[in-house]
């Protein structure tokens, strides 16, 4: 990819290994308020990789938790899942040398996350690499969440960067159709051990 400028980063499963903190922090509330956990399967088939406000909504829409309960479970949820990334999250330094790699290449480099912001810069901050990036998009820096690209988008359009001159990450199905609706070329990873500079020796060494 000769005009590469810009690199874009999914969060949860990409930079950092936390869909599974999201999950345990949300089963934990809903159990706490509703009796109710979503099964494993069903949490990965249906609801990684999108805001608890619309797992929720998704949730009542299927006849297991009223509506009611939302903002009880909401907040519950944001305090776990602050409580589990402090106990959890460490240093990445794969991640640290990924990035700055890509910056002394004279790139910008990004997040576009589904998480509300103060879980991702705390996420970002306890894994090094917060003060690397050059923007971060988070849902509630956007009407649409993922899987629209609205957020893609809107870094693209801070930085007045082409779609052709972009990559993203991504891990989840609904992330990846955001990307891929952006227009940008897409790399699609398993997960967060899975990102390292060596996905980008083929774009690089174009």
């Amino acid at each position: 990819m000769k005009n590469l400028k810009l690199v874009i980063f999914d969060l949860d499963g990409v930079l950092v290994d936390a869909c599974e903190w999201h999950r345990l922090a949300l089963n934990e509330a809903l159990l706490t308020v509703c009796n109710y956990e979503i099964p494993v399967d069903e949490h990965g088939l249906i609801f990684n990789g999108i805001p608890t406000s619309v797992k929720l909504k998704k949730l009542s829409e299927m006849g297991k938790i009223p509506e009611t309960c939302h903002e009880k479970v909401y907040s519950i949820k944001q305090k776990k899942t602050i409580e589990i990334i402090e106990k959890n999250s460490k240093i990445r330094s794969e991640k640290i040398n990924m990035i700055r790699d890509l910056k002394d290449r004279g790139l910008k480099v990004c997040c576009f996350t589904n998480s509300i912001r103060e879980t991702a810069e705390l996420m970002l901050s306890t894994c090094g690499v917060l003060n690397m990036l050059d923007m971060i998009v988070t849902n509630q820096d956007v009407k649409n969440p993922k899987p629209d690209p609205e957020g893609y988008l809107k870094i693209l359009n801070h930085f007045n960067i082409s779609s052709d001159d972009t990559v993203i990450v991504e891990d989840s199905p609904k992330g990846i159709e955001s990307a891929i609706r952006s227009g940008c070329l897409v790399i699609g990873v398993a997960g967060c051990d899975d990102v390292n500079i060596d996905i980008f020796d083929e774009i690089l060494n174009e």
